[in-house]
């Protein structure tokens, strides 16, 4: 017989298949992307239906899982055109067994996956510091100042997405963008939507990351190349470091 889609492969962040069920892997990843910040308080998750195309599991899988999520507190779901699965809690005494297993299990790969998206960003931002227009420095001088003002945590977050899709756009090479997104979708649930960390040292990642960021955009737009890049490869490794933080944080409760 054929695989079924349920016995699809998955990204970086998942379970090798053992003595559990589908909606136990997945249960355990969105735990974990939810612990890791990539999804913070308030914010909703992406549909079943983008979640099960993402995950390569059927919708009822997802809902299986976002059930137990409801169930333990992390999530809350609202009906109507404005409703979904909202994120309750971050971190709660389920949450450690599940980043545990899910990190501990695929850490080799993620690391490998890491460094890998640290040289795609270097690559990019090098070719944007070559390739960039007029049009691209505005761009990219107003996302800048966006996540300079932004309110820690999601707006935050958001405005540093919008940023790093601007550095994408200026380097006008498709290729390196959809390889970069691919990464990124193994090591969270979607791309672009980067890792956050949780609220203790949150907002000392954000300051750290708006110094690199002012780095990274004066080199861009003055194109200096080989500074740029540098840059871009240095500024990844926050994604690594979170992983890390999180893995130790659920191994210590």
């Amino acid at each position: 017989m054929g695989k079924s889609k349920d016995d699809s492969p998955e990204g970086a962040l998942d379970m090798p298949l053992a003595a559990v069920s589908r909606a136990d892997e997945i249960t355990d990843r969105l735990i974990t992307a939810i612990a890791v910040g990539e999804y913070l308080p308030g914010a909703r998750l992406p549909s079943e239906r983008d979640l099960a195309k993402s995950l390569h599991v059927g919708r009822m899988t997802v809902r299986a899982a976002i059930g137990r999520l409801v169930d333990q507190g992390l999530l809350s779901t609202q009906r109507g055109r404005a409703g979904g699965s909202f994120v309750r809690e971050q971190w709660t005494a389920v949450s450690n067994a599940s980043v545990q297993r899910t990190l501990s299990s695929r850490w080799e790969s993620l690391r490998d996956t890491c460094e890998a998206m640290g040289h795609l960003h270097g690559a990019i931002a090098r070719a944007a510091a070559e390739n960039r227009t007029d049009a691209d420095t505005a761009v990219l001088r107003e996302r800048l100042e966006s996540y300079r003002v932004a309110e820690s945590g999601s707006a935050s977050q958001k405005a540093d997405a919008r940023l790093h899709m601007a550095i994408a756009e200026a380097a006008h090479n498709v290729t390196l963008t959809r390889i970069l997104l691919e990464l990124e979708a193994q090591i969270g649930l979607a791309a672009p939507a980067h890792l956050w960390g949780f609220a203790e040292g949150m907002r000392e990642m954000e300051l750290r990351a708006l110094a690199d960021h002012e780095r990274l955009v004066d080199a861009i737009c003055a194109q200096r190349q080989a500074e740029a890049g540098t840059i871009g490869v240095t500024h990844a490794r926050i994604d690594i470091e979170l992983l890390e933080a999180a893995l130790t944080r659920a191994g210590s409760n």
